[in-house]
């Protein structure tokens, strides 16, 4: 039986590559944007092309989860899309409009990236989680959060992004033990430097501490990356680990001197 995987921010970057990976290991996904319907659309033809299943299915789903009604709309959608849900990818963020010092941030970015970062993503898995737990039927599902090593590495320039990314680390953890004896697994997965549009503005900077070897594996992090650590979990491939922290980042966290 094909499963049906949610992924938010699937339309382009990290999101992206998530679903293309799922689509080319069987995977019907549920594609979630925000605001662009053509990325969106994008990824679904990218999909369909990478898709080696009949039974696969590839529906674009909008929706800003930091909004409540829109949230409890994807959700509803989310269920009657194919008529199963098997997991969900917490993948959709932001980052600061404007990189400011810490004595410098906003009340209004520190609040725009703890609705969409962290308050959405939790309220959204709180209430999936609760709809299998009704239906009977949590054993076996599997729930992703994609954080950042910004979730422990400090930019006194983005602190509320760090911030939410911290927040959600521990969101992880909470679903984790909570779910445990139920039988679903929760895992977070710490992406690095990671080429997107996300980091566009600033590769420049990052292609030189690359150089200088800031990254012990000398290259950026490209989406397919996290697409490939979403499957392995999705797949099995850590049935004993739930909570566990799987950093991507080509060994950037590693402490050194």
């Amino acid at each position: 039986m094909t499963k049906t995987i949610l992924v938010t921010g699937g339309g382009r970057g990290i999101g992206r590559g998530i679903c293309l990976t799922l689509a080319s290991n069987g995977y019907s996904v549920l594609i979630n944007y925000a605001g662009n319907e053509e990325a969106a659309r994008e990824t679904q033809r990218l999909c369909s092309e990478a898709a080696i299943g009949s039974n696969q299915s590839f529906h674009i789903l909008k929706a800003d989860i930091s909004d409540t009604r829109q949230r409890n709309q994807l959700i509803e959608q989310a269920f009657l899309a194919t008529g199963s849900l098997d997991g969900l990818v917490n993948n959709a963020g932001v980052a600061p409009l404007q990189r400011a010092d810490l004595l410098d941030m906003s009340e209004e970015s520190f609040d725009r990236l703890m609705h969409i970062n962290l308050r959405g993503p939790v309220l959204l898995t709180q209430h999936i989680a609760k709809r299998w737990k009704d239906a009977d039927a949590l054993q076996g599902k599997t729930i992703i959060f994609i954080t950042s090593v910004s979730a422990t590495m400090v930019s006194v320039n983005r602190a509320e992004y760090c911030i939410s990314k911290a927040g959600l680390g521990m969101a992880a953890s909470l679903f984790a033990t909570r779910l445990a004896g139920e039988g679903a697994l929760v895992y977070e997965i710490r992406p690095g430097i990671i080429k997107t549009d996300m980091t566009s503005a600033v590769q420049q900077k990052y292609d030189t501490l690359l150089e200088q070897g800031i990254v012990p594996q000398m290259r950026w992090g490209l989406p397919e990356d996290i697409g490939r650590t979403v499957n392995s979990l999705l797949s099995g491939g850590l049935p004993f680990s739930t909570g566990t922290v799987i950093t991507v980042d080509g060994g950037l966290a590693i402490p050194r001197l």
